[in-house]
């Protein structure tokens, strides 16, 4: 018959699980901005900021290399407006936002905008697969390391995904959409830069 737990054993249980509360509270996105029903990913609300050009930042420089193995630097794309989407395929509101990603990139191509995915967790695989779903023709990056996600540290909140931003010519934020972005909202956006 097993004896009862001791009292020491009983005070290491409740630190123990006192200490793995503390390090899963350490983890969240402290907005608490959970989606509803879906623990799987930290969901923005949608909440959609531009940025007048006297008070924006110093441009940014993001590198990486696209899932086709092609080498992307924002500096190569001075001049032009930059729309960058922070994504993964298991992510409900990535999947929602999508198509209208998709149809902004086609609607505005021609117009000096340039669109880049940034993906957080998925391998080529999974990111393809989610591409030829959706009919997505610009590219990504995989960003398994978090070194992109580290360069965007102050523009985009590290596990608040999907994101966009909206870079003007000169490599800095103009805007950005926490959350699923808004087709609307970010034409909105995308015009009031290229008119710049």
């Amino acid at each position: 018959m097993p004896g009862r737990p001791t009292r020491r054993a009983l005070l290491g249980g409740v630190g123990g699980l006192s200490a793995a509360l503390l390090l899963a509270a350490c983890g969240t996105d402290t907005s608490d901005r959970y989606s509803s029903g879906d623990s799987g990913y930290v969901s923005g609300n949608g909440v959609a900021t531009e940025i007048p050009p006297a008070d924006r930042g110093e441009p940014l420089e993001v590198v990486g290399t696209t899932y086709d193995g092609e080498e992307f630097s924002s500096l190569e794309h001075r001049g032009e407006v930059l729309v960058l989407n922070v994504w993964y395929a298991s992510c409900p509101p990535c999947r929602e936002e999508a198509p209208h990603l998709q149809a902004i990139h086609e609607e505005y191509q021609d117009q000096g905008v340039f669109f880049i995915g940034v993906n957080v967790r998925d391998s080529a695989g999974p990111a393809a697969a989610f591409e030829e779903t959706y009919g997505i023709t610009y590219p990504s990056m995989p960003d398994p390391d978090a070194e992109i996600m580290y360069s965007l540290r102050g523009q985009v909140a590290p596990n608040a995904v999907p994101s966009t931003l909206v870079i003007d010519r000169q490599g800095r934020v103009a805007a950005r959409i926490s959350g699923a972005a808004d087709p609307s909202v970010l034409r909105a956006m995308i015009d009031a830069v290229v008119a710049e």
